[in-house]
């Protein structure tokens, strides 16, 4: 691969960066929406009443370890191991895919219990802040499966780990998204 190349692929992966701290400032944009709206429920129920700190550790637990299968799937790839990356990127996928369900039953049961984002300012907040990362999830698994097609297609050169590289390290930062969700919204939101 040419000088030249090398260096587009670098830009890109710096332009990638400043992305992702864009997307960051977004999520703390969201983080302070919720910290200051967590306690103006209105008539409705606070999070104390309605999150399940259980099912949150779930979620975690889950998200967690596709974040480690996917860090498997990408030594497989540094190492040109086609099928063992597609294997934890498999295993990745399902377990985004879980998370994903999960946070969607948990949503739909609040809502069912009419406790929807139009109820008050903290659950507007909350619905926005949860709704927001699941989206990030739902295109992380659309870029996982077009990695994956990838992966089968086309050879392991630089162009194609350096795009691997940057999908990766989009689902990294979703669980690092994550666990400020899990700490400032399930576990505070659960002692105060």
């Amino acid at each position: 691969m040419g000088h030249e190349a090398i260096q587009e692929n670098d830009s890109k992966v710096f332009g990638f960066w400043i992305y992702l701290m864009t997307d960051l400032i977004i999520f703390a944009v969201l983080f302070a929406a919720y910290i200051v709206l967590r306690n103006n429920i209105y008539d409705g129920p606070s999070g104390k009443e309605i999150l399940e700190i259980k099912l949150a550790l779930a979620e975690s637990l889950i998200l967690l370890t596709s974040s480690f299968t996917c860090s498997i799937a990408m030594i497989a790839i540094h190492k040109h191991q086609k099928n063992q990356a597609l294997f934890w990127f498999m295993v990745t996928f399902a377990l985004g895919a879980a998370f994903l369900v999960l946070e969607f039953l948990e949503l739909k049961h609040l809502v069912h219990i009419g406790a929807d984002w139009s109820r008050s300012g903290f659950l507007s907040a909350f619905f926005t802040l949860i709704g927001t990362h699941g989206l990030h999830i739902f295109v992380g698994l659309l870029w996982m499966i077009v990695m994956m097609f990838r992966i089968v297609m086309r050879p392991l050169n630089h162009s194609s780990i350096s795009r691997i590289v940057r999908m990766a390290l989009f689902w990294h930062f979703l669980d690092f998204v994550w666990i400020f969700i899990f700490t400032i919204v399930h576990g505070i939101g659960h002692l105060l």
